[in-house]
């Protein structure tokens, strides 16, 4: 199995570009205000413009409405729908349904208890992303460069496509991926010189050590 990339809250063109020459399977556009890697939507379609159609093209929101995404969507030319709020699986299916698109739903993890309640999104989201629980009261949901206990993901079959997100970098990254298994992982703070500007050469050095696992 290759496991494959998403290089997230890419918000410059040097940057994006970097991601898609290393080999990033998908990139992410985070449109969130309280996050240092928030884009506008008009920043996301320029920036969209740049992306091949082999690569995947994925909008990150937390609790969005309805006309928030019927704005974002087709401006960025979204092929996918990342929630990372406190969406229900009827609102993911309600999204999924009203803008034809996959939608990726994240999962906050703590305990093996978390993960067991993701069998509540299978015949609704199209992908699972684990992602380390942020503590009580942070303002963001993701993107803290936070990792939980990979070792509960050790056997663990969540019946439904899936990654693994949170606290990774280039160093542990194949450690992650040896532990989970992870078809697919997701890096943001962990390709980064400070909190939203990425690096060409973290990116780079991720992509690298992704392909050596």
């Amino acid at each position: 199995m290759i496991t494959k990339a998403k290089i997230c809250g890419l918000s410059e063109p040097r940057t994006l570009d970097a991601a898609v020459e290393y080999g990033a399977f998908h990139v992410g556009f985070v449109h969130f205000p309280k996050s240092p890697r928030h884009v506008s939507a008009e920043q996301a379609a320029m920036l969209s413009a740049r992306v091949p159609d082999h690569v995947g093209r994925v909008g990150v929101f937390v609790d969005p409405e309805d006309g928030l995404l019927e704005r974002f969507v087709p401006a960025a030319r979204l092929s996918a729908i990342q929630l990372h709020g406190d969406e229900t699986p009827e609102r993911v299916v309600t999204i999924s349904a009203h803008f034809g698109l996959p939608v990726w739903k994240a999962i906050p993890v703590r305990t093996r208890a978390d993960l067991e309640s993701s069998r509540a999104y299978r015949g609704s989201a199209a992908m699972l992303l684990f992602d380390a629980k942020p503590p009580k009261g942070a303002d963001l949901p993701g993107g803290m460069g936070l990792r939980f206990d990979w070792r509960l993901l050790s056997g663990f079959d969540p019946g439904m496509p899936w990654g693994l997100s949170g606290g990774l970098d280039a160093a542990n990254v194949g450690e992650a991926i040896a532990i989970t298994g992870a078809p697919l992982v997701d890096v943001s703070s962990g390709v980064e010189e400070a909190p939203g500007v990425k690096s060409a050469a973290k990116i780079q050095a991720f992509m690298k050590a992704v392909e050596a696992a």
